[in-house]
């Protein structure tokens, strides 16, 4: 019996799923089955109750679990701490982070970490909001990266930057000649929208509701990337982070407008509570603490 083997078998208990399992662990959903049923044989017990509705631990995979569990931390702390003791810092790193995080404000930082370590390496994945939580839960990554951070007991959360809010729209739209805009002159107009369920679009339903604005949603998107290509030929306006568009800006084909107030996306990293940190890990959380 190998750790690799416990760790299969604590995020198969974690996820409650096989599929989860087998993508935290880089194998198929074959073979977290047949790695269960080597555990079930070599401990003569059931551990885990099997049926399409329900997924259950037995008592004696309750106690396999909360062994286990402590087996794998301890190994991580020794793994971790032999590292830093020998000032190595090595390894992968799996992040997943929602897109506008992502594409705009990470990769010159992934950039200046791998040059100064490079013996990691680092894999990221773009996802929505709910994903990123979802991936961190699982054990399918090691970290994450959100806007507007939601508390949850399982997770450890470090605030990161604020980005400053502000009002983009075409060259051509009557407000493009602005310098700033207060909430009063959004009253009616066409937006372009994240998707309702989305952290940030919460956020700004928040905002218009605390401003009286009634905004009329022509358009609801997942990223941000689309909602910028909507805004360039004129489809409505969009309130989105001021990093995410200074390229654009730039080029002429997004106006940026300010808006009355102070109005931020709070970015931050997560990680699941007592998840053991390798030196790599934490350093690059240091790095996104002084510079993201």
């Amino acid at each position: 019996m190998q750790f690799e083997s416990l760790k299969v078998f604590c995020d198969l208990v974690e996820t409650k799923s096989f599929t989860k399992a087998a993508q935290a662990n880089d194998v198929t959903q074959s073979a977290v089955s047949q790695t269960i049923s080597a555990l079930e044989g070599h401990f003569k017990s059931l551990l885990v109750e099997r049926s399409k509705k329900n997924f259950r631990l037995t008592s004696e995979g309750q106690v396999l679990y909360d062994y286990a569990k402590r087996l794998l931390q301890t190994y991580g702390a020794i793994h971790s701490k032999m590292q830093e003791l020998k000032d190595v810092v090595s390894g992968t790193i799996r992040l997943s982070t929602v897109y506008s995080i992502g594409l705009h404000d990470l990769p010159p930082y992934v950039k200046h970490f791998l040059k100064e370590y490079p013996e990691v390496n680092i894999h990221v994945e773009y996802r929505r909001a709910n994903q990123v939580y979802e991936d961190v839960l699982a054990n399918i990554v090691d970290l994450g990266l959100v806007a507007y951070p939601v508390p949850d007991a399982r997770l450890e959360t470090i605030l990161l930057r604020q980005d400053r809010l502000v009002l983009v729209c075409a060259p051509q739209h009557p407000l493009a000649n602005r310098k700033s805009v207060k909430f009063g002159a959004l009253n009616g107009q066409k937006f372009i929208s994240f998707d309702p369920d989305t952290p940030t679009r919460k956020a700004l339903d928040k905002i218009f509701k605390k401003h009286g604005v009634v905004a009329e949603h022509v358009m609801e998107f997942d990223n941000i990337e689309t909602a910028k290509r909507a805004v360039e030929i004129d489809s409505g306006i969009a309130i989105v982070p001021e990093d995410t568009v200074r390229q654009e800006v730039a080029a002429e084909t997004l106006c940026s407008i300010r808006l009355e107030g102070d109005n931020y996306r709070q970015l931050a990293v997560i990680y699941k509570k007592n998840k053991v940190l390798s030196p790599a890990m934490k350093q690059l959380i240091e790095l996104l603490k002084k510079t993201l």
